[in-house]
């Protein structure tokens, strides 16, 4: 089986049928590196969202799956990844039908043609981190930005993280309801509380599991040299509080208390103000000791860099899966000398990287390790056919 050094096996063919602009696509993957080039709007960045498919939640671009399926087509759309040789290796899919008569589309997920019932079963054989622009304001947006990204570190390494997460939403939604509709009910919202507080602790613990042994990693190999500087991260929030200091029983029992006692204050604000939903992820610049957000936007962008290649480092410990790594346009803002700090960075990783770029010259220092795509109108052929 073609295998990546770190564990597990290489994508070695990616196919797409209606989705977004590519109708028919069938590409073999040769290399560790793969560029796909070509102008805005060519269909690059798609390639990377259907790859990233193949991880639990919704994807990069974090779209329903009407907006995947192909304007003009069918309405539905699948995508195949094989892994390894055809012989001995996996064919992982996953798409949907063309919507019912009610307007609904159903996600389909199957490895090896037999169905499983959603991705997170894709995660014994494969696990993917990105970055795409949409993060470069990470550090100066709102707290919730930071949370989906903190779940999405979290996801890579613990692919059920995000059942717990939806299932913490959901119990929100139930006890904020019953404020609003009958918030003399006791019985109800005692019950309630009690789902919202196991949920809650749950999320909480395995946020800071993956962030702990994050902020360990990076201190363990920090480097004030590096092209990247390194982050110290920690989580911010009375959860998180309460979930460092007690055991996880304990902490649920302060969590529903503080629940009950805050049913008036949060009636009036309309949401429950306390609660992992509410967390922070802390990122400060190492080597400068300044918080992340008052870094320059050139730091702030090599800062987010270096933790997301850190993070990969990270799911291949605790996976034994090297990951698959998308990175769409992340180059094209570096300077020389920072973007062949990220080639030889993501040289030492054992996972397949898959990069956007309009430029072909950003990738030549690849060389002959990477597979240069064109991307033309939905096509795919390589960069030296014109």
């Amino acid at each position: 089986m073609d295998t990546m050094p770190g564990g597990g096996a290489r994508p070695t063919r990616l196919i797409a049928r209606d989705f977004r602009n590519h109708t028919e696509l069938d590409l073999p993957i040769g290399s560790r590196f793969v560029a796909l080039v070509g102008e805005n709007g060519a269909g690059k960045t798609n390639l990377l969202e259907a790859l990233s498919l193949f991880s639990p939640g919704r994807g990069l671009r974090r779209a329903d799956l009407s907006g995947m399926a192909r304007n003009g087509g069918p309405g539905g759309f699948a995508v195949s990844l094989t892994l390894g040789e055809r012989e001995d290796g996996h064919r992982l899919g996953t798409g949907c039908e063309p919507p019912s008569f009610d307007g609904r589309a159903s996600r389909l997920c199957r490895i090896d043609g037999a169905g499983v019932g959603s991705p997170v079963a894709f995660a014994e054989f494969l696990r993917v981190v990105w970055l795409t622009p949409d993060l470069d304001g990470l550090f100066r947006g709102p707290a919730g930005d930071r949370r989906r990204f903190l779940d999405r570190l979290v996801l890579a390494v613990d692919a059920t993280h995000g059942g717990r997460v939806s299932a913490m939403e959901r119990a929100l939604r139930s006890r904020n309801r019953l404020l609003e509709e009958r918030p003399d009910d006791g019985r109800w919202l005692d019950a309630v509380e009690r789902e919202v507080a196991e949920l809650g602790v749950a999320v909480a613990l395995a946020r800071r599991e993956t962030v702990e042994r994050l902020d360990r990693l990076i201190g363990e190999g920090r480097d004030d040299a590096q092209p990247f500087p390194w982050a110290a991260v920690r989580l911010e929030g009375e959860l998180d509080d309460l979930v460092a200091v007690w055991s996880a029983l304990e902490a649920e029992d302060r969590f529903r208390s503080a629940l009950r006692q805050g049913r008036h204050r949060d009636r009036a604000a309309g949401r429950t103000l306390i609660g992992a939903q509410s967390t922070d992820l802390v990122v400060r610049h190492g080597p400068k000791d300044v918080p992340a957000a008052t870094a320059s936007t050139g730091e702030q962008k090599a800062l987010l860099i270096g933790l997301v290649l850190a993070h990969a480092r990270l799911v291949q410990a605790m996976s034994g899966l090297a990951p698959l790594i998308l990175l769409d346009e992340v180059a094209a803002h570096l300077d020389p000398r920072r973007r062949a700090g990220l080639y030889d960075a993501l040289d030492a990783l054992s996972g397949q990287v898959w990069m956007t770029g309009a430029d072909p010259a950003l990738f030549a220092e690849l060389g002959e390790r990477a597979d240069i795509v064109k991307v033309a109108d939905g096509r795919v052929v390589p960069a030296d056919a014109g």
